[in-house]
């Protein structure tokens, strides 16, 4: 193949990192492609099959050394919640016993609750989320 080829083929898998939220690894399939067009340009080229074999190795080569480093320096590897629901408030729908399960609304849809104190929660009554598990929210009176 020709080693414009391989440029332009690079170019347009640069491109695509770009465009696409990938989380790198297009990036070191096209350094790879530009890297075998480099190599056709300077001489070092073979026959064909050499190029194709040359284009992934050196590829998967890149991404194992460069990836880790790139996600870490860019703070893509850490998951973050979305959202936080300790300490909101939360309205009682129906009467939940000291132990028992009961239903809250919280920003407007019903959950499942538990009381996490030893005193029962009355209908209406406005509560604070201790802690979330699953689907349930555990309540303390406010």
């Amino acid at each position: 193949m020709a080693w414009w080829l391989w440029m332009l083929g690079g170019i347009l898998l640069l491109a695509a990192e770009v465009a696409t939220p990938g989380g790198f690894f297009a990036i070191f399939f096209g350094a790879g492609a530009i890297l075998v067009g480099a190599a056709r340009v300077a001489g070092w080229g073979g026959p064909a099959w050499a190029d194709w074999l040359l284009f992934p190795v050196v590829s998967v080569a890149l991404l194992a050394l460069f990836r880790r480093p790139l996600m870490r320096r860019f703070s893509l590897n850490t998951s973050k919640p979305v959202d936080r629901l300790e300490n909101e408030s939360a309205t009682v729908l129906e009467e939940i016993a000291p132990g028992g399960l009961g239903k809250a609304e919280l920003r407007g849809a019903s959950w499942n609750a538990r009381t996490s104190g030893t005193a029962a929660l009355a209908r209406g009554q406005r509560c604070r989320v201790e802690r979330v598990e699953g689907l349930t929210l555990w309540l303390r009176a406010e």
